[in-house]
């Protein structure tokens, strides 16, 4: 991703109240984006974010968030402006990246939220590093375990699969199984990444206009070359290695929140999640997709603000 221009760095950074900027650090083998601001007396927050976007799905939160805190937005690994290597897309390996970030910048103690794949490592952070974890939060999505093997290649009867129809039986997930599939998703999305983000958008959002047309954009963007295609299946082709990792962590010591969509995974993580951690609390986000920053982030500010306090 280029710095400048509309869709760069350095301008969306610059957007948001609260001094935002745009910044690089080369840890644990790979090169990382971060976008910080915010200052205040709260344990910084690292916001992780997940497919197919960039830090840039946090800009409405950003701004609130920092009036009590440093919030520090990072693309990880393969995602956006940071380095997009061969390997090291299992999430214990991106949850080392993030730690190293956070010493890197001399930070001892950090809050994690993470949404969709952020969220998978903002686990991951709290179950290897539970002493650098202040508090976590899961938006919308959980770490992989044994369950996900269960996952239907077909739709059940119930299960919409198209864009315009909501889903009240959980969407039908076959983007976890394209995403599988290496070498042929980069020729096919190369330079048309607008096509499969604003399907994912309109199917997954209770409100596809929450994600406006900029936002689309820079997403858009972040995602049209073949080497960004193939990082963010990487994400997924790492799921099994997710999966046996999280059968040796435990659950997790930290105070965890999980906040799901009325309209998602709000039901899903109610049931799941209370066995993944031993100071659990699950919130559901009212009129809401699987989006939760961007559709009703005054909704996600007070609840991670409450969380955080």
């Amino acid at each position: 991703m280029t710095t400048v221009g509309p869709l760069g760095d350095t301008t969306l950074a610059h957007s948001l109240d609260g001094g935002f900027s745009s910044r690089h650090a080369d840890v644990n083998g790979v090169r990382l984006h971060y976008v910080e601001g915010g200052d205040g007396e709260g344990d910084p927050l690292f916001l992780l974010g997940g497919w197919p976007q960039t830090w840039w799905q946090w800009n409405k939160v950003m701004p609130a968030l920092a009036r009590r805190r440093r919030v520090i937005a990072v693309d990880l690994r393969g995602m956006g402006s940071s380095s997009k290597p061969e390997g090291g897309y299992d999430k214990r390996t991106m949850a080392h990246d993030v730690h190293a970030l956070a010493e890197h910048l001399g930070l001892t103690r950090v809050g994690v939220a993470g949404h969709d794949i952020g969220a998978m490592v903002a686990y991951a952070h709290a179950a290897l590093f539970p002493e650098a974890t202040s508090r976590v939060c899961l938006l919308d999505v959980p770490h992989p375990d044994e369950g996900w093997t269960a996952f239907s290649l077909l739709p059940r009867p119930d299960q919409h699969v198209d864009p315009g129809h909501g889903n009240p039986a959980g969407p039908y997930l076959w983007w976890f199984a394209f995403n599988q599939v290496r070498g042929l998703p980069e020729r096919l999305l190369e330079g048309r990444s607008r096509l499969l983000g604003d399907w994912l958008f309109d199917y997954m959002a209770e409100d596809p206009a929450s994600i406006g047309e900029h936002s689309r954009q820079v997403y858009a963007h972040a995602y049209s070359g073949a080497d960004a295609v193939r990082a963010g299946n990487g994400w997924y082709q790492a799921f099994t290695a997710d999966i046996a990792d999280e059968r040796t962590y435990g659950r997790v010591r930290v105070p965890l929140l999980a906040l799901g969509g009325d309209r998602s995974n709000h039901a899903f993580l109610k049931e799941l999640m209370p066995s993944k951690g031993t100071d659990v609390r699950v919130v559901e986000i009212a009129d809401c997709g699987h989006y939760l920053p961007e559709e009703q982030p005054e909704a996600v500010v007070s609840a991670l603000e409450s969380f955080l306090r």
